[in-house]
């Protein structure tokens, strides 16, 4: 069974991206949140986690940094994620960039709505 964390400010991205997960892991059990502090709060609970999607832009609370950026860091905090694969999924214009830096992988929403394949890549699906 995998479990999967879907952080995104947006219902439609956080469906979509639940909606395709459970295409690729029919065992998948997801979590979602609306926001990088929710999310942040639901890895505070102790739960693992395989897979962990987040968009950058969500709530304003962390500027300069985008949200996603912080909840990622704030991940990186704890031991128990060390091995968990962390995925932007977001429309900001340097998403890749930010994703490069912070050793991530990175799909753009633009490719995600149209390339399932994205997913399959950046999960290391065959």
């Amino acid at each position: 069974m995998k479990k999967i964390l879907i952080a995104d400010d947006i219902k439609g991205w956080r469906d979509y991206n639940s909606n395709i997960m459970e295409e690729l892991f029919e065992d998948a059990q997801i979590v979602t949140a609306d926001c990088a502090k929710q999310a942040y709060d639901i890895l505070l609970t102790g739960q693992d986690f395989d897979i962990i999607i987040t968009d950058l832009q969500m709530e304003d609370d962390f500027l300069p940094k985008l949200a996603g950026e912080w909840l990622i860091e704030q991940i990186r905090t704890f031991n128990r994620y060390i091995n968990t694969k962390i995925v932007i999924i977001s429309a900001s214009y340097n998403a890749r960039h930010i994703a490069d830096v912070m050793n991530v992988k990175c799909i753009p929403k633009s490719t995600a709505l149209k390339c399932m394949s994205a997913y399959k890549e950046v999960l290391g699906i065959e």
